[in-house]
């Protein structure tokens, strides 16, 4: 009975679960990622991001986030750094929203035969500027972001992930807000990626692969579920003097 009771409360505190609606969405997303390591302990990382939605019809969001990287050794490395962000409207609106965003990550990596894995706890600092009456206004919604990723790289044509290898790739990474400002949405998304890569160089790679997007919106009882082609660009520079 105990369990039964529980199981209610549980239920009942999620806010209008039976009235619950899902908006399906398609989209493109095209990203570029570079880690560039200049000495054993500091590199660079800047990312790129060019998101369409309704296929390509229209814009979505355009992101650019560079940081600097501490590498703790091979395998672990923390990075800070700030974002900006441009998010596109819906059909009938015209106000585009800026983002101010900081961001601070630790990033760790393991190599074995006939898998590859990657792994990322990322914290968001995030300021929306403010809009009302589809227009700008003055000042910003500020609230945090707490970001998980679990990276599996298997290739296929090899034991390991090197020059010439083909390879599938799965991930998924979910997000969570926190804040004042934050009331009915503490989940924000979750976004799973299967595809397939192929590693051109040491140090480059492209992956290519289906991703949704689920999405909870701050109402609490409306979600967003995206269905993507996602196209990203992994490239790896090392700087070092080779002996």
């Amino acid at each position: 009975m105990k369990k039964i009771s529980l199981l209610l409360l549980v239920l009942f505190s999620i806010p209008s679960l039976g009235q619950k609606q899902v908006n399906k969405h398609n989209g493109v997303w095209l990203g570029y990622f570079n880690q560039t390591r200049i000495n054993d302990k500091w590199g660079i990382w800047l990312d790129l991001h060019a998101r369409r939605t309704d296929f390509l019809d229209r814009w979505s969001t355009q992101i650019i986030r560079p940081g600097i990287t501490y590498y703790a050794n091979d395998h672990l490395r923390f990075t800070a750094g700030y974002a900006y962000a441009r998010s596109y409207p819906a059909v009938g609106l015209h106000t585009v929203r800026p983002e101010n965003r900081l961001w601070q990550q630790v990033l760790w990596t393991s190599r074995q035969k006939r898998l590859q894995t990657q792994q990322w706890i990322r914290v968001e600092e995030r300021f929306n500027r403010k809009i009302a009456n589809d227009a700008l206004q003055d000042g910003y919604n500020f609230n945090f972001r707490f970001r998980y990723l679990l990276n599996l790289m298997v290739p296929l044509n090899r034991d390991f992930i090197e020059p010439n290898t083909l390879f599938f790739a799965f991930n998924d990474e979910i997000h969570i807000n926190a804040g004042k400002q934050i009331t009915y949405n503490l989940f924000d998304q979750n976004r799973l990626f299967v595809g397939l890569g192929y590693q051109f160089t040491k140090g480059l790679n492209l992956q290519v692969g289906y991703m949704n997007q689920f999405q909870q919106l701050p109402s609490g009882n409306h979600f967003n579920s995206n269905n993507v082609l996602r196209v990203f660009v992994f490239h790896n520079l090392d700087l070092r003097n080779k002996k």
